[in-house]
C-alpha cells in the first residue's frame, strides 16, 4: 500500500451570492491554492429574501466558474457544518473586509467550532481592491445606473442590468 495516498483537501465557500462579485471570485482562486476542491455554496436562506432566485444564483456562479478545475457549484439548506460534514470537507472559507465583518464572522466560527470540531475556519482577509465591494452596495448601485463593471464579470453584470432595469 503506497503511503502517498490521502483523501483530497475538500474546502466549503457559502455564501448567498446574490450577486457573486468579483471579491468573491478572488476568494475561490486563492483558496484553490490551499485545497484540493473548493465547493462554491449558495446557503439557501428562506428567511432572506435576495435580488437574484437560487436557479439565478446557481446560473451566474456556473457561468463564471464552470470550467475552473477544482471547483464545483452548488447549494444547501440548513447548518453550513452539517453541509460541510456531508461533502467531507475540512474546511469552512470566509471572506473578511473590515473589523464589522471579523465580530460576526468570528462568531458564527466559535458556534460552527463547536457544532463540529473536525471542520476548520478559514478566514481570507479579501484582496485590498475588494475591501469595499459587498452585493448589497452593487445592487444599489445597479439601480441608480451606475456601472458595476470594476466589481463583477460581465455575466454577472448583464444578469443586474436585466434584473433591475427589465428585458
Amino acid at each position: 500500500m503506497s503511503g502517498n495516498s490521502r483523501s483530497p483537501k475538500v474546502a466549503l465557500f457559502p455564501a448567498s451570492f446574490d450577486p457573486v462579485t468579483n471579491g468573491h471570485l478572488d476568494l475561490i482562486h486563492r483558496s484553490l491554492g490551499m485545497f484540493d476542491e473548493v465547493v462554491v455554496a449558495v446557503a439557501n436562506n428562506v428567511s432572506k429574501a435576495g435580488l437574484f432566485s437560487l436557479d439565478e444564483k446557481l446560473e451566474m456562479l456556473n457561468g463564471v466558474l464552470g470550467s475552473t478545475a477544482g471547483v464545483r457549484v452548488a447549494s444547501f439548506e440548513g447548518l453550513v457544518v452539517e453541509y460541510a460534514r456531508t461533502l467531507g470537507a475540512c474546511a469552512i472559507i470566509r471572506g473578511l473586509r473590515a473589523m464589522s465583518d471579523f465580530e460576526y464572522e468570528f462568531e458564527m466560527a466559535l458556534m460552527n467550532r463547536h457544532l463540529e470540531p473536525a471542520v476548520d475556519i478559514i478566514f481570507l482577509a479579501s484582496s485590498q481592491e475588494y475591501i469595499y465591494v459587498s452585493s448589497s452596495r452593487l445592487k444599489e448601485l445597479a439601480r441608480f445606473g451606475a456601472s458595476v463593471a470594476d466589481f463583477v464579470p460581465p455575466l454577472v453584470e448583464d444578469h443586474l442590468k436585466r434584473k433591475i432595469t427589465g428585458p
